[in-house]
């Protein structure tokens, strides 16, 4: 079977509405404050169009609406045909206009409006909206097998996972992030209602306070855990790290094998809850010896501030400083052969887990790179079997997907799969 590749002809200026779908059971906002119209931050927009897509070494927003759907039509025209509406729609809603255009609320009184309406007279809030495409996209329904990247494979088992079956997987995954929780629910609200009949969400998160910093505008956040996190991630100006370690064909990184993948990225997602009961429970010697840095300042235990270097050499009355079973220490570039990801996570709840009583609250690890499965894999085996942290985590979701390179003003995702 060979895939169909519409016309891209008059789509593109066109978001229209396909029908009302709800978000998906079981989802719930955490409620937080939005930026205020007039502050600097809220009126703020990252544009859509570009070489790369923007989400990914964008400056980490606030909120994240995480949504992985499955596609319900073995019709590849219908799945090109929602990619394009996809883009319009993005790229307007990303400049804080309606999906529609500024009278996307209006229209026929008989007809449902364009645009849901939540973010009405709401700022950008520096909205970006970013795709990714799943290993089972690829299968024989659109005949795309052929252009399957060969870096996108389901991840293996890996040591210590409880994934919940509902919560894996996915044929296309939509990035939402905002510094208005409200801004990001809204386009991933909007994008599902105009797929509808196309896609449906298969599982989906919501998730507040960054746990990650993405550039070196930004100080570094603090997890659930209460420690900071992200103090050694690859940032935006770090360049030659991306290219080596995150864009798909950049300079020093392996080449592309497939041409529509060049100058994009692989995306890992793992649910990881919390156990913090017993977090809470634990000493602060015993959260700091199983971090690796203090807790108040975020310096490693081998110095006094929080971007000192490890020095996993040094110990202290004959001991490492920083435990052999630390998480810092495992998961360092320098005993991982070097390998860099770009981290993006966000802080996450879901109020109770009723079979327990506990809190299912953690962190929903967002992470990019060009060749996940000789990145992420290796070093999350390595961090499954002997860190120390694994005692107060479990992954309960996962999802592995390819994001292609940006959208060009006059261009539309599912270029070179579709178009």
């Amino acid at each position: 079977m060979s895939a169909v590749r519409p016309s891209r002809r008059g789509v593109l200026t066109s978001a229209a509405v396909v029908g009302a779908a709800g978000i998906g059971a079981g989802v719930s906002a955490v409620a937080s404050r939005p930026a205020a119209a007039g502050s600097p931050t809220a009126s703020r927009t990252v544009p859509f169009h570009g070489t790369r897509q923007a989400g990914v070494t964008t400056p980490a927003q606030d909120s994240l609406v995480f949504a992985a759907l499955d596609v319900t039509t073995k019709r590849a025209g219908d799945l090109a045909d929602v990619l394009q509406r996809w883009s319009a729609a993005a790229a307007t809603m990303t400049t804080g206009v309606p999906v529609g255009g500024p009278g996307g609320l209006g229209g026929a009184g008989d007809e449902p409006p364009q645009d849901t309406g939540e973010a009405h007279e709401l700022p950008a809030a520096n909205l970006t909206v970013t795709l990714g495409y799943g290993p089972s996209l690829f299968d024989e329904r659109f005949g795309l097998a052929d252009r399957r990247p060969a870096a996108l494979e389901e991840l293996p088992a890996l040591p210590g996972e409880q994934l919940d079956p509902t919560k894996v997987g996915g044929d296309l995954c939509l990035q939402a992030c905002a510094d208005d929780p409200q801004v990001a629910f809204h386009a991933v609200r909007n994008l599902v209602r105009i797929g509808r009949g196309t896609v449906r969400v298969r599982w989906m998160q919501l998730g507040f306070g960054r746990t990650s910093t993405t550039s070196t505008t930004q100080s570094t956040p603090r997890n659930l855990m209460g420690f900071k996190d992200g103090t050694a991630n690859l940032r935006a100006e770090d360049t030659a790290d991306l290219e080596k370690f995150v864009w798909v064909g950049g300079q020093g990184a392996p080449a592309a094998d497939q041409d529509w993948m060049r100058g994009g990225t692989y995306l890992v997602a793992r649910r990881i809850r919390m156990l913090i009961e017993s977090w809470d429970r634990a000493s602060l010697g015993e959260q700091e010896r199983v971090i690796g840095r203090a807790k108040e300042s975020g310096a490693p235990l081998s110095g006094t501030q929080e971007f000192d270097a490890l020095d996993l050499d040094k110990t202290v009355h004959g001991k490492p400083a920083i435990d052999v079973a630390a998480h810092v220490r495992l998961a360092a570039p320098d005993t991982n052969g070097g390998v860099k990801m770009l981290r993006r996570g966000y802080s996450y709840t879901d109020g109770l887990d009723v079979a327990t009583g506990q809190l299912d609250a953690g962190l929903f690890f967002i992470v990019f790179g060009n060749d996940p499965h000789q990145q992420f894999v290796p070093v999350q085996r390595r961090l499954g079997t002997h860190d120390a942290l694994t005692e107060y985590l479990k992954h309960t979701g996962s999802g592995i997907f390819a994001c292609p390179p940006g959208v060009q003003r006059d261009g539309a995702w599912g270029e070179g799969l579709f178009i």
